[in-house]
């Protein structure tokens, strides 16, 4: 990515920032008007898993989700990037039984879970990884709902199938602009590129959306909600988007995307942001994330959830500290 890219996170050893990552960041208003950005708004990014909850928006606003009774829980799901643990897979498991479907209805391919106790377990006994433990499960049982809803047929990750058309019809409303073109994602599902402000303003959309009438809002309120009162179903233990959400002040709803993309939405203040680390690092993204929170006030910058992603002490094999990773100035 050569767009103008600014510093985001630095890494320091002793005296000297041994290592400095650029990217992409940009807030928005609840009127998807630009706040504050840094780097370049208008560079255009696959927003990769961070887009999940734009992909689930057609589950809610067909009706799909009501007509399956579908938990807070389970629009959580669909909307995460899940680290394949016990409680993910029995979830995902159980909300395809209640379709009259299994796991190779699912498209998205196997993964190995990144539960260490599951992978440990798996390893003794000799069990293979399946789609269910794919960190996309959740999305792709959300889009098998859509399309026995819409009565459409079992490839639902083609770009022209219902389910992707619909998907896409949503990502350009809330986005505010027509997508360029898309890229086959790690779950094989098309994912659409937009600018770093079209994402941003998404994200406000959806922080603001608790405020507003219409289908759409209604279907990104009830998400953003669900998200936020199930921060272990959208990523897992360990995971930033799970204990950055943990630890805000106020409800805020996180998501990570592959290549250094994150996401934010604040619903109490109906702001939202995006941020792309240009050489996809995820430490970059993630730092820069703890440190647009704290710049926000949303987030304590002493909090060991925060600490563990921004000024976060780097030590070497012997446990001597030997420098720390942090926010570019600028951030801050």
């Amino acid at each position: 990515m050569t767009q103008t890219a600014a510093p985001i996170c630095e890494v320091w050893r002793g005296p000297l920032a041994e290592s400095v990552h650029l990217g992409h960041a940009v807030i928005c208003d609840d009127t998807g008007q630009i706040i504050e950005s840094w780097g370049n708004p208008d560079a255009v990014v696959y927003p990769r898993s961070s887009s999940k909850m734009l992909q689930a928006l057609p589950l809610v606003t067909s009706g799909a989700a009501d007509a399956f009774g579908l938990t807070s829980a389970q629009l959580a799901l669909a909307c995460a990037s899940h680290e394949g643990a016990p409680l993910h897979v029995d979830a995902v498991s159980r909300w395809l039984a209640d379709l009259g479907l299994a796991e190779p209805d699912l498209r998205c391919g196997a993964q190995p879970t990144r539960d260490a106790a599951l992978k440990r377990q798996m390893i003794k006994t000799d069990d293979s990884p399946c789609q269910l433990h794919n960190n996309c499960s959740g999305k792709h049982a959300g889009f098998l709902t859509l399309g026995k809803h819409l009565g459409a047929g079992p490839e639902y990750i083609d770009p022209d199938h219902p389910v992707q058309v619909a998907c896409k019809t949503a990502f350009e409303e809330v986005t505010g602009q027509d997508t360029p073109y898309f890229g086959i994602d790690g779950c094989s599902a098309p994912n659409h590129a937009t600018t770093m402000h079209g994402m941003a303003r998404a994200m406000a959309f959806f922080a603001s959306a608790h405020k507003k009438s219409g289908t759409m809002a209604n279907a990104a309120a009830r998400l953003t909600a669900a998200m936020i009162a199930n921060p272990m179903l959208v990523a897992g233990e360990g995971r930033a988007c799970t204990e950055l959400m943990q630890a805000t002040s106020e409800p805020v709803a996180l998501k990570t995307g592959a290549e250094g993309y994150f996401i934010a939405i604040l619903p109490e203040r109906g702001i939202g942001f995006a941020i792309k680390a240009a050489d996809g690092a995820t430490r970059a993204a993630e730092c820069a994330t703890a440190a647009l929170l704290v710049r926000l006030g949303a987030l304590d910058a002493d909090h060991p959830a925060t600490l563990r992603r921004m000024n976060t002490t780097v030590t070497n094999w012997r446990g001597v500290e030997t420098g720390s990773i942090r926010p570019a100035p600028g951030l801050m």
